[in-house]
């Protein structure tokens, strides 16, 4: 099983890409490329996600702009598009009658594979996820955490260059989640399939994602590599002991780090520090601090994370 991306260098381009529902804006005029690897398509419910993945499989035509998959146009390309991507919706959508074995077979027929190799595939997909022993169970016995790897496997059966989960951890508890993001950069790092993984869980993108689209109400809030857009990693935060006197030292202490050139998000009497140098952010920290006569509750390294990102793009 291997994909073909590796010649490719974008994967999904859009322009201008907008879609509208009546008066909900889902998509609003994103501009936004992807490349070969893991991207994690982030934010909350609601803010998009689903309907890209759509235009993207050219399952929806677009209100305004355009988008290409794998050089293909999904409008008039759609069938030759689907037949090269493999797709997880996040809604249950699995027959209870149906055997494991049997649906992953049926969906890599659809998507182009002749009736032998379909069978030789999905029996060697379902191995891969872990359900090589229970494929030729019914999916109406099979747990929530089996029914997700069921559908990570019809997503991979048919050797796909591109595959596309729509929130594959959901409904699953922290041991399923992690079982399933291992197999996730299993899968594209030892089979060469590049995957845009969309979720609400940011944790989830920083661990197993090379890059990252991010969404907010339909809006493209950043994109880009994830070591790009998380920084070096590192960061300072400084909590100052809130106390009467002197008056106004925390604002005190915020305005002349910003003066200073520091990147600062207040909440509260918390500061986080970014821009600089870690050890260059805590000596001006310090400095700051001794100037405007407050007092020092923390003072701590700290990991900048997407949820960092989000809170600066809305502040």
């Amino acid at each position: 099983m291997s994909g073909d991306t590796d010649d490719i260098t974008v994967i999904v381009e859009t322009s201008a890409l907008t879609q509208r529902f009546g008066s909900t804006v889902a998509l609003d005029a994103l501009d936004v490329q992807m490349r070969p690897g893991v991207t994690g398509l982030v934010g909350a419910n609601g803010a998009g996600k689903t309907t890209l993945l759509h235009a993207l499989l050219g399952l929806r035509t677009p209100t305004l702009g355009s988008a290409r998959v794998l050089g293909l146009d999904p409008l008039s390309q759609g069938a030759t598009l689907r037949a090269k991507v493999g797709f997880a919706p996040e809604r249950d959508v699995l027959p209870d009658e149906m055997r494991a074995v049997d649906f992953v077979r049926h969906l890599a027929q659809v998507r182009g594979l002749p009736s032998s190799e379909a069978r030789t595939r999905a029996s060697d997909s379902l191995w891969l996820v872990g359900l090589g022993e229970e494929r030729t169970r019914t999916l109406g016995t099979m747990s929530t955490g089996q029914r997700q790897r069921v559908k990570l496997a019809q997503a991979i059966a048919s050797d796909p260059q591109l595959v596309l989960l729509d929130e594959p951890t959901s409904g699953l508890d922290p041991t399923q989640r992690s079982e399933i993001l291992t197999l996730i950069g299993e899968i594209s790092n030892e089979h060469s399939v590049s995957v845009v993984l969309s979720s609400h869980l940011l944790a989830e993108v920083e661990r197993v994602c090379d890059h990252v689209v991010a969404l907010d109400a339909g809006r493209l809030v950043a994109s880009g590599p994830l070591a790009e857009l998380v920084g070096d990693g590192e960061g300072v935060t400084l909590e100052l002991v809130d106390v009467a006197e002197p008056a106004g030292s925390v604002d005190l202490v915020e305005n002349t780090l910003r003066g200073a050139g520091v990147e600062v998000q207040r909440l509260g009497t918390t500061l986080r520090l970014g821009g600089g140098d870690r050890d260059e952010l805590c000596d001006r920290a310090r400095d700051a601090v001794a100037e405007a006569g407050a007092r020092i509750r923390r003072l701590e390294t700290r990991r900048r994370t997407l949820a960092d990102l989000f809170e600066a793009t809305s502040a």
